[in-house]
C-alpha cells in the first residue's frame, strides 16, 4: 500500500463545507457501534465515492478501524484508496455535561486508550474530558468535541470549556437534522465555524 504524508492538523484546519461528506470524513460509524454499514462496507464505500480521508470513530471502539486498515492492505492495487486515520468517540463530562470527544490519529497501540476501547463508557477520572483530552495527546492524536450543538448545555459554553481544556478542536459541519442524505445544518455550522 503506497503511504501519503499528511498532517492531520494541517487537514483539520482546511476543512470546510465542501470537504464533506464526499472529500473527508471524520466522524464514521460501523456496526461495531452505531452504524449501518460493516467495517468493510464502509472502507469499500469510502474508496467507491474517491474519499481522501477518512477515519472510523465507533463509539469506545477501534476494531472496525483494524479490519478496515486490513481491508486496505489487500486492496493496495487500487488507485485512489482514501487514507484511512485512526479514531474513536469517546463519551465523557465536561462542564458536567455528558459530551463526546473524538480522537484522531494517534497510536492504536497507546496504553493510554485502553479504559476507552472496550466498548462502553468509563467511570471516575477517565470519565473527565481532561483526562480524556490528555490521555489522546499521550497517544500521539487530536482531541475533538464531537457535534458541539447537540448538548443540554449551549455550545458556546462547551466550546470555551473545551479551549480551556486545551481540546484540539470542534467538529463544525454536522448534519444537525439528521437527514436521509447528509447535509451540514447551515445556521449552526455557520455559526460555529466563524
Amino acid at each position: 500500500m503506497k503511504t501519503k504524508h499528511y498532517s492531520l492538523k494541517d487537514i483539520l484546519e482546511n476543512i470546510n463545507v465542501e470537504s464533506c461528506p464526499y472529500h473527508i470524513n471524520f466522524h464514521c460509524h460501523t456496526t461495531y457501534s452505531d452504524g449501518s454499514l460493516t467495517p468493510i462496507e464502509l472502507i469499500s464505500q469510502a474508496t467507491h465515492y474517491k474519499l481522501k480521508h477518512i477515519a472510523i470513530t465507533d463509539h469506545h471502539s477501534i476494531e472496525a478501524y483494524k479490519i478496515a486498515y486490513q481491508w486496505l492492505i489487500h486492496n493496495s492495487e487500487h488507485q485512489d484508496l482514501p487514507k484511512l486515520w485512526t479514531g474513536i468517540e469517546i463519551s465523557c463530562l465536561l462542564k458536567n455535561c455528558l459530551v463526546h470527544i473524538l480522537g484522531l490519529g494517534f497510536d492504536i497501540n497507546s496504553q493510554y486508550l485502553l479504559p476507552y476501547i472496550y466498548g462502553e463508557s468509563t467511570i471516575g477520572e477517565n470519565l473527565q474530558a481532561q483526562t480524556v483530552i490528555n490521555n489522546i495527546k499521550k497517544s500521539g492524536g487530536l482531541s475533538i468535541l464531537a457535534h458541539p450543538a447537540r448538548y443540554r448545555l449551549d455550545y458556546s459554553v462547551l466550546i470555551e470549556e473545551a479551549k480551556k481544556l486545551e481540546i484540539d478542536g470542534i467538529e463544525v459541519w454536522y448534519d444537525y437534522e439528521m437527514s436521509s442524505n447528509w447535509i451540514p445544518s447551515n445556521f449552526i455550522c455557520e455559526s460555529l465555524y466563524e
